[in-house]
């Protein structure tokens, strides 16, 4: 997976140059034998996220219990998922209960890397370190009202659809580019 991971970002880098300097680390990190999509690596490692989009423009986010923050859902790449975006979608399904096949792909490289520190997590035993999170987006196929999400609620508390133009950012530009064709 570390080549794959190699070959994702320096698409990805071809597309939005001035976010190299935030993922030399990962690219120097994936050159090694640390498997990068691995939880246990460190300092930092892959995860991935859905932008789910629905046919009205607006965006699903899901509050994280551990961070109590509203984002994207997502989280850490399994042995099983063949791709990253495969990741995305797996954890799109296991957090909100949006099917893989209630979804298509909008692009088939991630519309963001975000790069952001989690703190320490005593009860998991885990230090503070780096998520490069890989942030694939998705169409929903039909217009989803607020009985078609279905919550994990260990992992996250709550979810909202918020119209893609309120997301701000680089992030909230691109899925906007993206919606524009």
């Amino acid at each position: 997976m570390n080549d794959r991971v190699i070959s994702v970002v320096r698409d990805y880098l071809v597309a939005y140059p001035a976010e190299a300097e935030g993922l030399i680390p990962l690219l120097d990190l994936a050159a090694t034998a640390a498997p990068v999509t691995a939880r246990a690596t460190l300092p930092g490692h892959v995860t991935c996220g859905a932008i789910a989009v629905d046919t009205t423009f607006r965006v699903l986010q899901v509050r994280h219990r551990t961070l109590d923050r509203w984002l994207f859902p997502g989280g850490h790449v399994d042995d099983t998922d063949a791709t990253l975006a495969a990741a995305a979608l797996r954890e799109l399904a296991e957090e909100t209960g949006v099917l893989p096949s209630s979804v298509r792909p909008l692009r088939n490289r991630p519309v963001d890397i975000d790069v952001h520190g989690i703190p320490e997590n005593p009860e998991k035993g885990e230090p503070e370190h780096t998520h490069y999170d890989f942030r694939f987006i998705f169409q929903i196929l039909r217009s989803t009202g607020p009985g078609t999400v279905d919550l994990r609620r260990d992992e996250v508390t709550d979810h909202r659809w918020i119209p893609v133009s309120d997301l701000g950012g680089p992030t909230g530009a691109r899925i906007s580019a993206v919606l524009a064709g």
